[in-house]
């Protein structure tokens, strides 16, 4: 084994040893920014890649039932999402794309990757209370799902709208794949903070956060898979 396969190997043991806190993982993402100039834009990238490839893979695996749903909330999970619905359409594959809210309360770099999708063409349908009850009439068309709507930035109880949406996903019968953690966990504490996304697998960056292994996060998280974005953790 060459010196490079060793510091891989390496690498991808520790990523698997270590957990991380909500803040400890949000302070890793300001030093990426801030002390080594990794734009979030580039973190977002990867993210995004991973976790289409994840859904991918799944939506295969179903075939005909394989039909792809991303929900995408207003922040930077959010725009983990958008990234993925367009290596999903690079992929060759047609995702339905929604967004918990409206388009000018996306900002930074998600506004630029939904704007990136709206440029390809990709219809993104704003969901409200009265949208809500519709896409409770299709979800039976979707396979996978992917829960990008809440990462773990998360403060306070799930409401209104998004916890309304949160119950569709879970009485739905796709397989779903959370971004980062399930939407509505607490990745410190491993408690779900009023409503909760009960997923299949959980693509996470960097490290598995800290409330995984409580009895909720091993309920609610399903397969959880680490994959590096490119932050020297």
């Amino acid at each position: 084994m060459n010196e490079w396969s060793m510091r891989h190997v390496f690498a991808e043991r520790d990523m698997k040893r270590m957990t991380l806190t909500a803040a400890q993982a949000k302070e890793i993402d300001r030093k990426a920014r801030e002390r080594y100039g990794i734009a979030t834009f580039i973190l977002m990238e990867n993210a995004g890649r991973a976790v289409a490839e994840a859904a991918a893979a799944r939506s295969l695996a179903r075939g005909k039932r394989g039909k792809i749903a991303v929900f995408c909330g207003r922040g930077n999970n959010g725009g983990d999402g958008f990234v993925a619905a367009r290596h999903l359409l690079a992929m060759g594959l047609r995702p339905d794309v929604f967004l918990a809210g409206a388009r000018e309360d996306v900002s930074g770099e998600a506004l630029a990757n939904l704007d990136i999708l709206l440029r390809l063409g990709q219809e993104v349908v704003e969901l409200d209370e009265g949208r809500l009850s519709r896409l409770r009439r299709r979800m039976a068309r979707y396979g996978v799902i992917v829960d990008a709507l809440l990462g773990v930035g998360l403060a306070g109880e799930v409401r209104g709208a998004v916890r309304d949406l949160i119950g569709i996903m879970n009485a739905s019968k796709a397989y779903v794949v959370s971004v980062d953690v399930p939407s509505g966990f607490d990745a410190t504490s491993g408690k779900a903070l009023g409503a909760c996304v009960r997923a299949d697998m959980t693509v996470t960056f960097v490290a598995k956060k800290r409330g995984m292994a409580s009895r909720t996060g091993r309920r609610v998280c399903g397969r959880v898979v680490v994959r590096d974005i490119g932050i020297p953790a």
